[in-house]
Order: structure tokens, then sequence, then C-alpha cells
């Protein structure tokens, strides 16, 4: 997940007011990084972040996909009498989780990534991928 970027002023005639504005922001994230600088008679903090709810969404996303994928991928392997790894590696799954491809072309470069060939089970995938994310949305 990609980083934001939010910058705060503490003033000298507003000190109070300006960190608690400040302090009240950074519990409600996860900080990355901090650069500070005093200008014009003020500090200029620039907080790069990620939103903890955001964070917090995405795994939940990734936890039911990745539920999801191996649910089809254990009833798969039963039907198809092979061993669930046959189907698709563990890390494969968890790797589909995160990308979360809803068409078979994104599936096609997130196994080309990672070395694995998508082709007999692709419209299967991409099926449960889209199936779970409507699911979470409905």
């Amino acid at each position: 997940m990609s980083s934001e970027i939010r910058t705060f002023k503490i003033r000298d005639a507003a000190i109070h007011e300006d960190e608690l504005a400040l302090a009240e922001f950074l519990r409600t994230v996860e900080v990355s990084r901090i650069e500070t600088a005093f200008a014009d008679g003020a500090w200029h903090i620039l907080v790069m972040y990620e939103e903890l709810r955001k964070r917090e969404e995405t795994a939940q996303i990734q936890s039911a996909i990745v539920a999801a994928l191996n649910a089809w991928r254990a009833q798969t392997a039963t039907s198809l009498d092979l061993d669930r790894e046959a189907i698709m590696s563990s890390s494969a799954v968890q790797e589909i989780a995160r990308y979360a491809p809803t068409t078979e072309i994104e599936l096609g470069v997130i196994g080309s990534a990672l070395g694995i060939d998508t082709a007999a089970h692709g419209a299967a995938i991409v099926h449960v991928v889209r199936q779970t994310l409507e699911d979470l949305t409905s």
C-alpha cells in the first residue's frame, strides 16, 4: 500500500493548538517517515503515513480472498484427486489475494511474475476473486 503525505505547521503563536492537531492526527495513522524543517518562524512537519483503517480493510479483503481461494482449491483438488498444492501453491494464493486480479489478463501478469501457469484454472480463480469482492461490498 502506498504512503500518503500531510504537512503541519507548528507556529510559536499557536504552539499548543498546532501540537494538539498533530498529535490527534498521529493517533489515527501509521507513520512511515517524518521530516521537519524550521522556516519563517515555525516548524514545518511533513508526515508520510498509511491510514490504519485502510490497512485493516486491505487485510480483511486479502484474508477473505485467501479463504475463498483455499476453499476452491480444496474442492478442485478433491474433484481431480490431486493434492491442493498441485492445483495452486499456498504462496501463489497469498500473492493472488494481495493483488486481487479481476481479469484473466491481470491474473496472467501475476502468474508470470510468480512463475506459475494460470491457464488451466485462470477463469475459476478470477471468478472466486470477483465473487469474494462482490460479497464483501454487498
